[in-house]
């Protein structure tokens, strides 16, 4: 079923909701669009799979989105996602362009136990968007 954009503006009002603080408001924009930008691709890729097509972006095996959900709570859970994001800009030619943002600056998104809860609440935020079916 095809994604209402209600949905999809509440989602991203969430995640600048979630960075609220941290940094100044022009830039939650960088964090929320890369991490909506993983979930699509991601949601492609197994779309396209499951229809035996070849995805338009690769996404490399660790890169998926459920593997990103997979390190929330985890003490590294900026630095591991900025190595998922490189992944998939070296394997795309991407470089420069979705690797700019880094989700381990603790200047914009807290320190220690802050900046885990504040990346895991939001790589949550997107989990249940299904944005790989009907040309979403």
């Amino acid at each position: 079923m095809a994604i209402k954009k209600s949905e999809l503006y509440s989602s991203l009002w969430a995640g600048a909701d979630s960075l609220r603080g941290g940094m100044d408001a022009s830039e939650y924009k960088n964090y929320v669009l890369n991490l909506l930008f993983l979930k699509y691709i991601s949601d492609k890729a197994r779309s396209k799979a499951r229809s035996n097509r070849d995805s338009e972006i690769e996404v490399p095996q660790g890169c998926f989105y459920e593997d990103i959900l997979a390190l929330e709570g985890d003490k590294e859970i900026g630095d591991k996602l900025n190595k998922i994001i490189a992944k998939i800009a070296e394997r795309n030619e991407l470089k420069g362009v979705i690797d700019s943002v880094d989700f381990n600056d603790n200047t914009k998104l807290g320190e220690g136990k802050a900046m885990i809860d504040t990346l895991s609440n939001l790589v949550k935020i997107f989990a249940d968007l299904s944005l790989g079916a009907h040309g979403a």
